[in-house]
């Protein structure tokens, strides 16, 4: 079997390189030329058999919209694009109707399991029509992990099902991970426990709250302990953002992962202008002391009642 591979990334290059592992023949197109196997569209196009599969591992938004666009120009009728990047799944609903109109084929396939897919295998959900899956079997069986295929690949649903459902995994993520960050801070201010990075290696067995995500934590400690080298800045990638707006559409509470996404927006402050505000106000109402720079001046301003 032979495939096209667009974006040879640190996630893209990872999956080459495990297809060509399961003895799926894999040309690779990337702006870089010293990743690209070939020198543009047209000649990806050329260097694969008809009818073609091109998946297509880049950016979502623009980035991805301009290689569907690219693509579309130099694929024939039969040939199937397979989105596996974070594409919004709106998106795909829109690049299946523009693809099926020249008769070219679409499939969305969220992909989970960063740089270590090489190793350990990637969790599949693929949203696209039954016939396209079974077309396609063999790459996902080359690219999910070892052990029952259920385990680690699913067929969602149509067009779109794959993305959507690797938004809602990113937002229980979200949640997961400020689970246990929340957990580490506690134990570090806690006089009560002095091995912090011990007790997070303690419950990668046996505890309920084990996890790969545990195991990443305990990783990360090991090499910085107190996160000394670790700036406390946190992006968000867009996929929590969706997962909340579908919650709200769809009326379903999601307390923790919205409690987790609006973590990350604090962490980007360096000093929150609604901080600012709630402590004013409670220097306006009630007299309480205000810390900062110009405290002295706000208490003799508003001395204490």
């Amino acid at each position: 079997m032979k495939i096209g591979l667009v974006g040879l990334g640190k996630m893209g290059n990872n999956m080459r390189s495990r297809l060509k592992e399961a003895g799926i023949d894999v040309v690779g197109y990337d702006t870089n030329p010293e990743l690209s196997d070939v020198a543009d569209y047209a000649a990806l196009a050329a260097a694969l058999p008809t009818p073609r599969i091109v998946w297509v591992m880049v950016p979502a938004g623009r980035i991805t919209d301009s290689v569907v666009d690219a693509l579309a120009e130099v694929l024939e009728p039969g040939d199937l694009i397979i989105d596996g990047g974070n594409t919004k799944f709106t998106d795909d609903e829109k690049h299946a109707k523009q693809l099926h109109e020249l008769g070219i084929d679409f499939m969305d396939v969220g992909v989970s399991g960063g740089v270590w897919g090489l190793q350990n295998g990637y969790g599949l959900m693929v949203g696209g029509s039954d016939e396209q899956v079974e077309k396609v079997m063999p790459v996902f069986d080359a690219l999910r992990p070892e052990g029952p295929r259920d385990e680690g690949f699913v067929h969602a649903g149509p067009v779109g099902a794959g993305h959507y459902t690797k938004m809602v995994h990113n937002g229980i993520e979200y949640a997961i991970m400020q689970a246990y960050a929340e957990g580490y801070e506690l134990l570090e201010s806690s006089p009560h426990v002095t091995d912090v990075p011990g007790t997070f290696k303690a419950w990668q067995r046996g505890t309920v709250i084990r996890s790969w995500l545990l195991e990443l934590m305990v990783r990360a400690l090991d090499a910085d302990p107190d996160f000394a080298d670790i700036d406390g800045w946190v992006d968000d990638s867009g996929e929590g953002r969706w997962t909340l707006e579908e919650a709200i559409e769809n009326a379903v509470p999601m307390p923790a992962i919205s409690a987790a996404i609006f973590a990350r927006f604090v962490s980007r402050q360096d000093q929150s202008p609604a901080m600012k505000a709630v402590a004013a106000l409670r220097n306006q109402f009630g007299g309480h002391a205000v810390k900062a720079h110009e405290a002295k001046a706000a208490q003799d301003l508003h001395p204490t009642k």
